[in-house]
This record gives structure tokens, C-alpha cells and sequence, in this order.
């Protein structure tokens, strides 16, 4: 049973061990028929998978073999740390084939991250329309509607009824690939209301659109932010968002899957930067990766050298009652993972927009609270420890009221300092991690060791 679960798992994923080593053994063998029968009836995504999994040198030598392989959808997949280094291998007429049919948010997406030269090759393979299209999405902010909107959509007039707009859609007018709502102007071209194709196709001819536009319906500016945008989509359950100009005409739309892909995108930042390792990704080089880690270890070194001083403060302490050494490090993990839960739900109630100025102290409170409650639960199971271990009822008092301590200031600082940094501007998921560790030891190996010499010795 769990084999065949396993096979149907490989199977749904499309790519599995068997088909790279049967792609690899075709290009070594120089042997572009047996590639194109492999590769073809995969999906984009999972062909860009593939392409990940292998190496820079079997990666160059598949792409010389498969020639006009790779197109446009493909290259969407693909990560971008990698896109530079594929363009860079494929042929101008290779290149004009693979982003002639893909949407304009997608040839956005393929191109900002490029450098000017590759970004203007790929431009040059752009149709004249699609190319000004793709030229004024490239004006927009880099984290804007703007930036991130599909100029493809299907307009009509708000006074059209169903009859009119489905001649028109049968007509030669070129429509994009993939859309969900017709969208009603005014003379101004001021989006006013839309109605979706199901509606359309499910009434008589005669009916008016307008008659059947959409409870929910509004537009976003270009220069919004597109994190706000897609919480929107979200929050309200919306298929497509209009994106209008600043005479409110409209210029584009935001569609639920790209909403979605973004929200999945900025959770995995989020993830990657709470751990300190930027936007890396298994793709990138050595030196690379060495860069975007070593200025957060560089930070860590310079805390951990902060709560080394702390310690030093109390060396006498430590030399007297070598107990302390022992029990030291448990009160700074253990705030140390209490900081942590905090801080973890904080950044991700701030990238939802679930933590505002609203609620902002109730759950402070909150998280104080819980900190009280677990550090008192386990104060006591350290103070019976103390005094087992050590036979030292003072000594189990001294760790159990840091305990408490510790993890109150974790709930307290995993919660205020991401909110702290938003505020100024500073990326909570960077940065916290870093200050919340700082004030956890700093705190937890001041308050232990300042009562031990006060008790104690």
C-alpha cells in the first residue's frame, strides 16, 4: 500500500528520479527525439522543476541538444536566479518564440530582474504593442499593482446586454487566454461594475449587463501595493481585481491566481528571512549563498558577544557557585524559543494585515500573559530540578523567578519589536530574529546570574 501510494505521489508530481536520468542519458547521447518525447508531454512547471534539479554544465549541454525547446511558460516557471543563465544560452529566434504568446504580466515578471542587455533582447522579441505594454509596466514601482497587472482583459460598454457582448466575444477581436469577468465602462472607460461568464452564458439575450454586475466590486490604483491588492482578493474572495489609472480608467487586472502565487511568494520570504537566509534558493552558487548568510551571522556574533559581556559581569558569581554554569543556558533557550513563537506569529499577523494599530496592544497583552503562564508552570518544574539536582532551595527559587522573567520579556519583545520595525520602515521578518535573541539572553543571563549573586553568594 505504501508503495503504490509513494508511485502515485512521483506520478502527480511529473518529475522522478527515472525521467532525469533517462533526459541526462539522452543528452549525452546527443539525442534530441528521444528528449522532445520525454519533455513534451510534461507541464511547464514541471519541465522548470527538471531544469533545477540539474546541474549548471548538464543543464547547458540539454538546452544545446534540446534547441527550441524551452518557451515562454517554461521560463515563468523557471526561479528567477536562474532565468538570466537560460536566456543567455538561447538563440535570439529561440528567445522572440518562447515570450510571443505569453500574457504581459507574465513577460513583466520574466524581464525586471534581468540585466539592461538581456532585458532589451528580450523587449526587441516583443511584437511593437506588446513591447510599449510591457515598457509602461516597467515604470510602475517594483511592488505595484502597476508592476504586476495583466493588460489582457475584455472590456464592454455598460449599457450592452448579453446578446451584444456575446457577438462580441465570438467575434475576431483577440481575447486573452484565461479570463473570468467582462469588465463595464462608461464612456470614459471608468470601470463600473463586472459580470462574470457564467452569468452571461445563463441568461436570455435581451438581458441588460448591468443587471447583472457583481455584489462585490472595486478598483486599485496602479501604484498600490501589490501585497495589498492581493490580501484584498483574498480577504473579499474576489476572482479579478481591476487595476485604473489616475483617471480611474481602467488599464489592467489582477486575477486570483496571480493574487495567490504573490501571497505564496511572500509567505516563503518571510519563512527564509525569519532564519536569515534571504531569498535563496538551492539554485544558487556557492558564493552567493555565502553572501546573503554572512551579514546575519555577522549579527549574531556581534549579540552573542553582548550576552558574553553580560556573563563576564558576573565571573565571580559563576566562580563561587559553579551550579550556575550548569543551569545558565536553559534560561536563555528557553527564552530563546518563547521569543521566537511570539515573534513568528507577530511577522506573519503583520504580513496579513492581522495585526494593526487596532489590536495591537490586545495582543500584547496576550502574548505577556501566555509568557506568564508558561514561565510560572515551568519555574516550578525548575525549581524542584534545582533542588534535586543541586540540593539548593535558593538556588531552585533563583532559576525558577528567571524563568518567569525571561519569558514574559520574550512574549513581550517577539511581539513589540516587529511591530516596532514596521513602523520604521524595517522588514520585521529580516530583522527581528536577530533583536529578539539579543533581549532574550541578554535578559535571561542578567536577571539568573544578577539574583544568584544577590541570594546566593
Amino acid at each position: 500500500m505504501a508503495e503504490a501510494e509513494t508511485t502515485t505521489e512521483d506520478e502527480a508530481f511529473g518529475v522522478t528520479d527515472r525521467l532525469v536520468a533517462d533526459v541526462m542519458e539522452a543528452v549525452q547521447a546527443a539525442d534530441p527525439i528521444s528528449i522532445h518525447a520525454l519533455l513534451d508531454p510534461l507541464h511547464p512547471a514541471d519541465i522548470a522543476h527538471l531544469l533545477e534539479q540539474i546541474d549548471a554544465r548538464d543543464r547547458r549541454d540539454l538546452l544545446t541538444v534540446w534547441s527550441g525547446g524551452v518557451d515562454g511558460d517554461v521560463l515563468s516557471e523557471l526561479d528567477e536566479n536562474l532565468r538570466e543563465e537560460v536566456i543567455e544560452q538561447l538563440a535570439p529566434s529561440e528567445l522572440a518564440e518562447a515570450v510571443r504568446d505569453l500574457e504581459s504580466d507574465d513577460v513583466v515578471d520574466l524581464v525586471e530582474y534581468l540585466d539592461d542587455a538581456q532585458q532589451e533582447q528580450v523587449l526587441e522579441a516583443l511584437e511593437a504593442g506588446d513591447r510599449v505594454v510591457v515598457e509602461q509596466a516597467l515604470t510602475y514601482p517594483e511592488e505595484s499593482a502597476g508592476r504586476h497587472m495583466q493588460s489582457e482583459l475584455v472590456r464592454a460598454p455598460e449599457h450592452w446586454t448579453v446578446g451584444e457582448a456575446i457577438d462580441y466575444l465570438r467575434s475576431d477581436v483577440v481575447l486573452p487566454d484565461q479570463f473570468y469577468h467582462i469588465i463595464l465602462v462608461d464612456p470614459r472607460l471608468k470601470a463600473v461594475g463586472y459580470v462574470t461568464l457564467g452569468r452571461i452564458l445563463s441568461h436570455p439575450r435581451t438581458m441588460a449587463l448591468k443587471d447583472l454586475t457583481e455584489d462585490i466590486f472595486r478598483t486599485f490604483h496602479v501604484e498600490q501595493d501589490v501585497e495589498e491588492v492581493a490580501q484584498a482578493i483574498n480577504h473579499y474572495h474576489m476572482i479579478t481585481a481591476p487595476v485604473v489609472d489616475d483617471d480611474d480608467r481602467v488599464v489592467g487586472v489582477i486575477t486570483i491566481d496571480d493574487a495567490m502565487a504573490f501571497l505564496e511568494e511572500e509567505a516563503e520570504e518571510d519563512i527564509l528571512r525569519l532564519a536569515g537566509v534571504g531569498e535563496g534558493s538551492l539554485s544558487d552558487r556557492v558564493i552567493e549563498t555565502t553572501r546573503q548568510r554572512f551579514p546575519w551571522l555577522a549579527v549574531n556574533l556581534v549579540t552573542a558577544i553582548l550576552a558574553s559581556m553580560v556573563i563576564s559581569l558576573f565571573e565571580e558569581t559563576i566562580a563561587g557557585l559553579v551550579a550556575l554554569a550548569v543551569l545558565m543556558p536553559i534560561v536563555a533557550s528557553m527564552g530563546g524559543n518563547a521569543g521566537t513563537q511570539s515573534l513568528t506569529v507577530a511577522v506573519r499577523a503583520l504580513a496579513t494585515r492581522d495585526l494593526t494599530t487596532a489590536n495591537v496592544w490586545r495582543v500584547i497583552r496576550r502574548e505577556v500573559l501566555v509568557g506568564l503562564i508558561n514561565g510560572t508552570i515551568f519555574a516550578i518544574v525548575m525549581g524542584v530540578v534545582g533542588v534535586v539536582w543541586f540540593g539548593s532551595p535558593m538556588l531552585g527559587l533563583v532559576i525558577a523567578v528567571a524563568m518567569v522573567i525571561n519569558l514574559v520579556i520574550a512574549g513581550l519583545a517577539g511581539t513589540v519589536i516587529p511591530v516596532a520595525l514596521e513602523k520604521i520602515g524595517i522588514d520585521p521578518a529580516l530583522a527581528s530574529g536577530a533583536f529578539v535573541t539579543t533581549v532574550t539572553d541578554v535578559v535571561g543571563f542578567f536577571v539568573f546570574l544578577g539574583l544568584a549573586a544577590a541570594w546566593l553568594l
